[in-house]
């Protein structure tokens, strides 16, 4: 984020899919202008060259990532703004996107802290992990044909057993071969479709697999912990990018959301749930890694060890927070091997 030597102009934009709601105000919060733009890099880039050097705040969202890199570029100092800590914004009883501009531009005049701001990652890494988010959809898709095709036959009274995904289709194939072959013609379809999505996923797999080797060497050593494979490894490399940019490895529990909200005051300190700020696909693959890391097939480890006993102590939702509290701490130890360059020692702290 470039930093303006002196604060002239701030500009507010409330970001959509067609049109962008612009709000200038000058260093004394006096509004010079308000007026809509077209969602194009030509009239952004025409706005960046009228106010050269502002500063530009925006809520974070589908179209921020490549509208801050292209403003950044431009010279403009960008604040992309935390939209869920806005209360200001979407709790306004008058709310409009004229509205929204205007108090963006207010809040970044005032003090940047105020927008909580959030660092998108590179064009590179968001290229790459489009890879991963696309693998994800698949196997979605997958399971809820799957899904649609068990439930449609269990009407009729056929029972197909649930096996691994990707040899489904073979196994009702061959089952209603011999018990139904006319229904089998009527499914068909569906089981082509679920053997193309399979084909799909190997192709993307082998392709993660292959990124992981030529420009992410570091996943190497994060797939070194039993339960982190190629796709949880990667998919933290390029969320978090450079392994620095957090000073305290604790603190990446925080910046994935994995640590608990908090509403305190006087005596009052409630129990609440986890914040789930940050990425939600990552927070969701530590939580898999830790699932695994407690189930009948994890290794011994110090995690293994911490979490059991978490679950161990009963209460309320137990075994889930002590999942949840296994994921905080994998991502702690992901970042701590990254960082220093270590090797993943399992029973470091064992007794």
């Amino acid at each position: 984020m470039k930093k303006s030597t002196l604060l002239n102009v701030v500009i507010g934009i409330d970001l959509g899919d067609l049109r962008h709601a612009v709000c200038v105000i000058d260093h004394d919060g006096v509004i010079l202008e308000e007026f809509p733009i077209t969602n194009t890099r030509e009239s952004i880039t025409k706005l960046a060259k009228k106010y050269p050097e502002a500063r530009i705040a925006m809520e974070v969202g589908a179209h921020s990532p490549w509208i801050s890199r292209l403003l950044t570029d431009l010279g403009c100092e960008v604040i992309v703004a935390n939209s869920r800590k806005l209360r200001a914004i979407y709790q306004n009883e008058r709310k409009s996107d004229e509205l929204d501009a205007r108090m963006l531009a207010k809040l970044a005049r005032a003090d940047i802290s105020l927008l909580h701001p959030v660092k998108h990652s590179s064009e590179q890494a968001q290229r790459d992990l489009l890879q991963i988010k696309l693998r994800d959809n698949l196997v979605r898709q997958r399971v809820d044909v799957i899904s649609a095709v068990r439930f449609t036959l269990k009407a009729l009274g056929i029972r197909l057993a649930s096996p691994n995904t990707a040899c489904f289709a073979k196994r009702a194939r061959k089952y209603l071969e011999e018990q139904d072959p006319e229904l089998l013609a009527m499914i068909e379809p569906s089981l082509h479709v679920v053997d193309e999505m399979t084909r799909q996923i190997r192709q993307l797999d082998r392709e993660i697999e292959q990124l992981c080797e030529d420009r992410y060497p570091e996943t190497k050593r994060l797939r070194e912990i039993r339960g982190i494979g190629p796709i949880t490894a990667l998919c933290f490399v390029l969320v978090i990018e450079d392994p620095h940019r957090i000073d305290r490895t604790r603190d990446v529990g925080a910046y994935l959301g994995l640590v608990p909200k908090r509403d305190q005051s006087g005596k009052s300190d409630k129990e609440l749930s986890i914040s789930k700020s940050g990425n939600a696909y990552m927070r969701r693959l530590l939580v898999s890694a830790a699932q695994y890391m407690l189930g009948p097939f994890g290794e011994e480890c110090d995690l293994k060890t911490k979490g059991l006993r978490l679950a161990e102590r009963g209460g309320r939702g137990a075994k889930k927070k002590a999942v949840v509290a296994t994921a905080r701490k994998l991502s702690v130890v992901m970042l701590s091997v990254w960082k220093n360059e270590s090797t993943y020692e399992p029973e470091r702290h064992a007794a």
